[in-house]
């Protein structure tokens, strides 16, 4: 630790920091958490793939790493920038350092510079590629290793974090089957499924619906992920014979956009995102407030939905910025929503959307 380590966005913007991790030069699409906690959790979460995060709390490392807190099998952020970085840490259950986490799995960090510099300018600008590096310090080399690195807009990752091969879990003599199609599930989300009896089988993405229906599934649950929606033509028209078949259906924050595609309402880049713990969202149909998790940075036309509200119906809004949470299908026992209902920041705000879903399977 301690080293030099530069930031470099592809607006030209520069910083300079200490590094830790792994000594490297990673790459992606800039954007910031504003989660004071659950660090760990949002490192590991597919749906961040091909992401360089910015934590906008100002100490990370306090409470060290507990591989029983990873939302899946690997680090999935391609680097980190961080105010101050600690390798000391006073949670008895952890199992390593923070730096010892991140350097084992070849993770670059950068600490020890102004987050709060870095938060605006992406509030401001946008979101934007941007590129991490201990080992590259000359600026025409920066910007050749930037250069190289695609959009996020029109990239379909899903595919390169969904497991190789289909897997169950849960009791097999459950009379709930649902099968998850797996665009970078968080394993809290199965977690919730298999707590409230179900036996679940989880597919990757790209699966065909003709292998899906094979295992007679009583639902379908449509997870979260990384890329852009729009890129995904093959996972929008399984959701489309799905729907067909009149089965229950619920899907989480990139399944949220998918089930709008499949109903013809398109999806678009957001300016920045959203990405934290501490979003309020309303439930119109209680009028109650809900604290929810959330990561994306693609939403669901308001205007398209708007033009749909013979066969779509809005069940849920941001409370910052009005944006579109929920959705659900009318005359169809299909629902989505853009947060993340198997987290805890309400804690459990949100978790009656589970046994919604699990109870429309029960009496479809």
């Amino acid at each position: 630790m301690k080293g030099k380590a530069v930031i470099y966005l592809e607006d030209g913007t520069y910083f300079e920091g200490k590094h830790a991790g792994a000594v490297g030069t990673a790459t992606g699409e800039i954007c910031f958490n504003t989660g004071m906690t659950g660090y760990q959790e949002v490192f590991t979460d597919p749906s961040y793939f091909g992401q360089i995060m910015v934590t906008t709390n100002a100490h990370i490392g306090n409470y060290g790493a507990a591989l029983a807190d990873e939302e899946s099998d690997s680090i999935q952020i391609s680097g980190l920038i961080s105010k101050n970085f600690t390798d000391s840490f006073s949670r008895k259950m952890a199992d390593s350092n923070l730096n010892q986490y991140f350097e084992e799995r070849g993770i670059v960090v950068v600490y020890d510079v102004d987050t709060r510099s870095i938060v605006r300018h992406i509030r401001n600008k946008g979101a934007m590629n941007c590129l991490v590096s201990s080992e590259i310090f000359d600026m025409n080399k920066l910007k050749e290793e930037l250069a190289k690195v695609p959009l996020m807009a029109g990239l379909e990752l899903a595919s390169k974090v969904s497991t190789s091969k289909s897997y169950e879990i849960g009791d097999a003599n459950s009379d709930v089957r649902i099968a998850v199609m797996d665009f970078g599930t968080k394993r809290n989300i199965l977690n919730c499924m298999i707590e409230r009896g179900a036996f679940v089988k989880v597919f990757p993405a790209e699966t065909s619906f003709e292998e899906v229906q094979a295992m007679n599934p009583d639902g379908y649950f449509l997870s979260n992920g990384p890329g852009d929606p729009s890129a995904m033509g093959y996972a929008v028209e399984n959701v489309k014979l799905m729907l067909a078949t009149g089965k229950p259906i619920f899907g989480i924050c990139l399944g949220h956009q998918l089930l709008a595609l499949a109903n013809d309402i398109a999806t678009y880049k957001m300016h920045h995102g959203h990405r934290g713990i501490n979003h309020p969202v309303i439930n119109l149909s209680t009028g109650k407030c809900e604290i929810t998790s959330q990561n994306h940075g693609f939403g669901i036309s308001e205007e398209e939905l708007l033009q749909s509200t013979d066969h779509v119906s809005i069940t849920h809004r941001n409370l910052n910025d009005n944006t579109v949470e929920g959705i659900e299908i009318i005359g169809k026992p299909a629902f989505s929503v853009q947060f993340h209902p198997e987290s805890s920041p309400g804690p459990h705000d949100s978790r009656y959307l589970f046994d919604k879903f699990i109870e429309q399977i029960r009496a479809n």
